[in-house]
């Protein structure tokens, strides 16, 4: 039980500051709030009040069938709609014990992976700029745009796709797609040093990240932590690895499992800037294989009002930020009984509890933009 003194006027110099940083604030990613309590420059408490942005998302499943559905779960994380979607189709597809196309999961792999791209590009270029660098952001949105092109290419969808299907994908590649996909991949890999020399050669970003927001593995535990803040703490688990799903089994060969012991902000920045060179890679390893495979279909033919199965399962998935879970439980209707959604940024972002207190005010901003989390992604 902790006691928060507040006064004003001549009695101010022996209470306690309650310092309010949002809901609408630059560095807080979106409306989030966060409640901190100081002690002149220093942070003694932090309390991360979420909720601004509920849309009701698992409510909201219960009223949709199970092609609607992938429409409301690309959007909780913008920035990894696809992954989001990818969760669905594998849970309904589980439940219904329908095999893919050999295409389909290799073109859903490549699609994943791109899309990791693109969400950790965000990221590269928005935390310099919330510590004063604003030159990274640029050379960001350059990379994201040659790989947006690609993706709005395949599916007409800037940021929310909707090309994943139970039983495959949409449609089939677009003739000459896969070359297209393989030269944007070789030129952002070409551009990738930049951030190799400009922010992590810069001695001021280094210094207000290193020793900075230490996680220690213990908290990553006990909050659920996941994805590359995990990782940076030493925690080395990554379900692309550890629980095969798609075609990430036969690419064990070529993917890298990124972790660091550290577990400051610049061994997040790090992890993120590693996941984002071997993203590239198993994008280049997908593209072989895909040209290697014969032509056919690329989704299975379903039934006019589809229905799962009484029973229930839970599909999760190595998306961008970390975990994302569905639990669908079914009662053999064409809409699910319930979903679940266990979301990386709302465990995530737990962690300011510990993280902030006995910090100062200057790196609170440091420490929240390393986090890396999407607001919509914490409120569901």
């Amino acid at each position: 039980m902790t006691e928060t003194t507040v006064g004003i006027g001549g009695a101010a110099e022996s209470t306690d500051m309650v310092l309010n940083i949002g809901p609408q604030h630059p560095s807080t990613h979106g409306v989030l709030r966060l409640r901190l309590v100081l002690d002149g420059e220093r942070v003694q408490q932090a309390e991360p009040v979420i909720g601004y942005m509920h849309r009701g998302a698992e409510k909201l499943f219960e009223a949709r069938d199970y092609r609607q559905i992938i429409m409301l779960a690309n959007r909780h994380d913008w920035l990894s709609a696809f992954s989001n979607e990818l969760g669905v189709v594998l849970a309904v597809e589980r439940m219904l014990g329908m095999e893919v196309p050999e295409r389909a999961v290799w073109t859903r792999t490549l699609l994943a992976e791109l899309n990791r791209v693109l969400n950790h590009l965000m990221f590269l270029g928005s935390y310099p700029l919330e510590l004063g660098g604003i030159t990274p952001i640029f050379y960001s949105f350059r990379e994201r745009e040659d790989l947006q092109h690609v993706m709005e290419e395949i599916s007409g969808g800037r940021m929310h796709y909707m090309f994943n299907r139970v039983g495959g994908l949409k449609e089939d590649l677009p003739a000459g797609w896969l070359g297209r996909v393989r030269a944007v991949v070789a030129e952002v890999r070409s551009r990738m040093d930049v951030y190799d020399r400009l922010v992590l050669g810069n001695e001021i970003f280094r210094g207000r990240t290193r020793g900075v927001g230490v996680l220690s593995p213990e908290a990553v535990h006990a909050f659920g932590v996941s994805g590359p803040i995990a990782r940076a703490s030493g925690v080395d688990f990554d379900l692309r690895r550890d629980e095969p799903y798609l075609a990430y089994g036969e690419l064990q060969d070529v993917l890298e499992v990124v972790t660091r012991s550290e577990g400051d902000c610049l061994a997040r920045f790090e992890c993120l800037l590693d996941q984002t060179h071997n993203s590239l890679d198993l994008a280049d390893a997908c593209l072989d294989r895909l040209q290697e495979l014969p032509q056919g279909p690329i989704n299975q033919r379903l039934p006019k009002v589809l229905k799962a199965p009484e029973g229930h399962t839970y599909a999760w998935t190595e998306n961008p930020l970390g975990l994302n879970g569905y639990y669908l439980v079914s009662k053999g209707e064409k809409t699910p009984y319930r979903l679940k959604l266990r979301s990386a940024s709302y465990n995530n972002i737990q962690a300011l509890t510990v993280l902030l207190p006995g910090t100062l005010v200057a790196d609170m901003v440091a420490i929240l933009g390393s986090l890396f989390f999407v607001v919509g992604d914490i409120d569901k």
